[in-house]
């Protein structure tokens, strides 16, 4: 991808919802099935503090279990963050860790976290484990995998720039991520124009149930007519 399918408006409208919110506006657009779309709870957010972050993907496989035989002696680095710089901004860098299980050693860890802000980028999805969150963290720089880790073994990229496979989620790149600290969020480009709008009315939507729950004169008859209510104008 070369230019950027969303306005830096759009992009700033997104970051002021959380990630449920822009998961149900998707839905309204009934563009995929409600069970895709979103990396699993096995990949969590590190950095809840940061808050929302939306982003292309630049994406990249790693191993850091040493090399197999066969396996070629190749540093990949330096093409990989070419290829990272060419690509439109915000980037979030998304990594596929391919040992057997995950999490041997960290891709990111201050360092190349560091690099990565410089070239654009706002945070790092791995399936895998980074490392030195504090200052990651300090960096303003969100991370996400399946728990963080000590070393960064023999760490390398094999390759970079494709379609990766995340805890059995696919992402392109190019894909624009939605992410904070309730998880990662696929948002399909078609929707990208009246995705804030879609937020919003979700939250007009709920507001009134909302509102109903918590008066002292609670009734359940009368929530459930107001929430089919809301319902049917949701699928309208």
């Amino acid at each position: 991808m070369t230019t950027p399918i969303a306005t830096e408006a759009e992009l700033e409208a997104l970051k002021r919802y959380n990630s449920p919110t822009i998961s149900n506006a998707i839905e309204l657009f009934d563009v995929r099935p409600r069970h895709e779309g979103f990396l699993p709870h096995t990949i969590r957010c590190l950095t809840p503090e940061i808050g929302p972050i939306v982003g292309y993907a630049v994406t990249s496989c790693t191993r850091a279990l040493p090399r197999g035989a066969g396996e070629p002696v190749v540093d990949l680095t330096a093409d990989y963050f070419r290829y990272v710089a060419s690509q439109p901004g915000p980037r979030i860098a998304i990594g596929s860790d391919l040992d057997d299980p995950p999490g041997w050693g960290a891709q990111f860890g201050e360092v190349t976290a560091t690099i990565h802000q410089k070239l654009g980028c706002v945070g790092h999805v791995t399936s895998g484990c980074p490392r030195d969150l504090d200052e990651v963290r300090a960096l303003g720089f969100a991370l996400f995998g399946l728990n963080p880790c000590v070393s960064h073994s023999y760490v390398r990229i094999t390759e970079f720039g494709k379609p990766v496979r995340m805890a059995g989620t696919l992402v392109h790149p190019g894909d624009l991520i939605h992410a904070d600290k309730h998880g990662v969020c696929i948002i399909p480009h078609a929707v990208v124009p009246k995705l804030a709008e879609a937020c919003a009315q979700v939250e007009r939507n709920e507001r009134p149930l909302l509102e109903m729950c918590r008066r002292p004169d609670f009734d359940l008859e009368e929530y459930l007519a107001l929430r089919t209510g809301a319902t049917k104008a949701i699928r309208e």
